[in-house]
């Protein structure tokens, strides 16, 4: 069984919050132009009285696909990214779900779970889907027939279904507890030396870490990233003007401005910043900031939810 960690903050009055803000800091991969050296060495080298030679140095068509490598960057993950701040911050088109796609054999199967020194692929494979596009124009034959294939798409709508999964696990009015499980290891408003405000602002969940952490209801993502003695927080304004906030997490899934459904991941439970050990600490308030607590069990409690 985990460790019972708790939220522990210094004496020196209220958080200064912040948002960390993305950084890239990408190197330029530039890699050497193999294939076109040597069609040009070809080229040079082959007498004209060698026809076969010649046609070796036509085969330059090369040249084209050590450019596509050039345009190759590579970035070095750093303390605090997640991919989908990684995929705003270089303007990657397709999102996270691209940057995650090109980079899976080296992230693995979980996207949630990137470290700082991480090496990834930026561009690699963008060039690849505009060759394989010419081939499928070349079957419009084909083509026609999908345009019958409707009912079939209808089968797409089983798609939202398998979203609604993620949301089953909240009740009728979308509302869920932010770890499964739900066992407070400390209580909101406990009194103790150990907070700044002298007592604690939240209720502290069990959770080991790496336990998936979710919304507990619909709402649009504030802020996601480092807060000081908070470590990596999500925070999240609810459809009736209150705020949940999410702590010490070891990573996150969702970023700034991103709207979310009630038990949707959010990131990953930890021991970042001012922690004695991985558990998620919850809050529940007026405000997005430190200070406008209220009784996070009893607000799960007015949606619905048992616990």
């Amino acid at each position: 069984m985990p460790a019972k960690g708790k939220h522990r903050r210094t004496r020196t009055g209220p958080i200064s919050r912040g948002v960390l803000a993305a950084g890239t800091g990408g190197a330029v991969l530039a890699l050497p132009l193999i294939g076109a050296t040597g069609a040009h060495a070809a080229e040079q080298s082959a007498p004209a009285t060698r026809p076969a030679a010649a046609a070796a140095a036509q085969s330059a068509p090369a040249t084209p696909a050590a450019k596509k490598d050039s345009a190759t960057t590579t970035y070095s993950v750093v303390p605090g990214d997640y991919l989908a701040k990684i995929a705003s911050a270089q303007k990657i088109k397709g999102g996270w779900q691209k940057l995650y796609q090109d980079n899976r054999e080296v992230v693995g199967d979980n996207p949630s779970l990137i470290f700082p020194g991480m090496k990834l692929t930026l561009g690699a494979e963008a060039p690849a889907p505009a060759t394989k596009a010419a081939p499928t124009k070349a079957a419009p034959t084909k083509a026609e027939p999908a345009p019958k294939a409707a009912a079939p798409a209808g089968k797409t709508a089983a798609v939202p279904a398998a979203a609604d999964s993620t949301a089953a696990a909240s009740n009728s009015s979308g509302y869920t507890t932010p770890v499964a499980g739900a066992n407070v290891t400390t209580q909101y408003r406990a009194s103790g030396s150990s907070w700044a405000s002298g007592y604690h602002t939240g209720s502290d969940f069990q959770a080991a870490s790496g336990t998936s952490v979710r919304s507990i209801g619909p709402g649009t993502v504030v802020s996601a990233g480092w807060s000081g003695s908070y470590g990596n927080e999500v925070v999240i304004q609810h459809s009736d003007g209150m705020y949940s906030q999410y702590a010490h997490l070891s990573s996150l899934d969702v970023s700034a401005g991103q709207t979310v459904t009630g038990g949707q991941q959010i990131g990953l439970s930890g021991s970042t910043g001012n922690s004695t050990g991985p558990h998620l600490h919850f809050e529940v308030r007026t405000g997005p900031s430190y200070g406008s607590d209220v009784d996070p069990i009893a607000y799960l409690r007015s949606h619905g939810v048992s616990i």
